[in-house]
């Protein structure tokens, strides 16, 4: 048996798969890779138990947890202005040529600047190819800019533009307890807290056992020295008459009186 984690394109998950090694070694981690575009129709198929996409996972057969939200950078050749600082506001992107590719990931539908108007752009890669020519800039997640960093190009960070949510994603009536599992790790529960396999197993309750000074003797008499038949030892002799006990005086017989 496998658990298959279906990854779109930026997301990582070492982290959380550090964790399950440990949990449950007994079930290996499967990686399914898709392009945002595929990722749900395939997690739908069975392709996948739970997928790590980009929200909003839109179905009502589909149940999603938010984790993060990315934040969002600019794409520029490293003699553009921008390099020259750490972040940018979005107003800086007034005159800018925007490349946006048919897989855009931010989907920034009033994003500043001119939208490029060539031929239509694939994908992300396709974009950045465009940026390292010259030919405008890119606005993307910020771990897409790092999976397409290459030589020539630098990302700055873009301070009041949307981010982008990442997100949870599993079929309702699949949720099995493997699922459970892998939800609460990335919930962060320990393995004490856990409800599903990974929890460890209870540990057996020790017997109660009788030890001395329990409250009861072998012969039934309790602590306060009653017996089993609920008289107290008075120290009577079995005729019923009083019996001195040991360190008390005995009565002398008194001798008569002469008349």
């Amino acid at each position: 048996m496998t658990f298959r984690i279906l990854l779109v394109p930026g997301v990582n998950p070492d982290r959380w798969l550090r964790v399950w090694a440990e949990r449950l070694r007994d079930v290996p981690v499967e990686l399914v890779h898709a392009s945002p575009d595929e990722a749900v129709p395939l997690l739908r198929s069975g392709g996948a138990d739970v997928a790590l996409v980009r929200l909003p996972a839109v179905g009502d057969d589909l149940s999603t947890m938010p984790l993060y939200t990315e934040s969002t950078v600019v794409v520029v050749p490293k003699d553009h202005v921008f390099s020259v600082v750490e972040e940018i506001d979005a107003t800086d992107l007034d005159d800018e040529l925007l490349v946006v590719p048919l897989d855009d990931q931010l989907h920034w539908a009033d994003a500043p600047g001119t939208r490029f108007a060539g031929d239509p752009v694939p994908t992300t890669a396709d974009a950045v190819e465009l940026v390292a020519a010259g030919v405008g800039v890119l606005v993307l997640p910020q771990s897409l800019g790092r999976l397409h960093q290459r030589r020539g190009l630098v990302a700055r960070i873009v301070r009041d533009a949307p981010g982008s949510a990442v997100g949870l994603a599993w079929v309702t009536d699949r949720y099995d307890d493997l699922t459970e599992e892998f939800i609460g790790i990335v919930r962060g529960r320990t393995a004490t807290s856990s409800r599903g396999r990974g929890a460890p197993a209870p540990e057996p309750t020790p017997a109660k056992t009788r030890g001395k000074g329990s409250g009861t003797g072998a012969t039934g008499k309790s602590a306060s020295g009653t017996s089993a038949s609920g008289k107290a030892a008075s120290g009577r002799g079995a005729s019923g008459r009083k019996t001195p006990t040991k360190g008390s005086a005995t009565p002398r017989a008194r001798k008569p009186r002469p008349r």
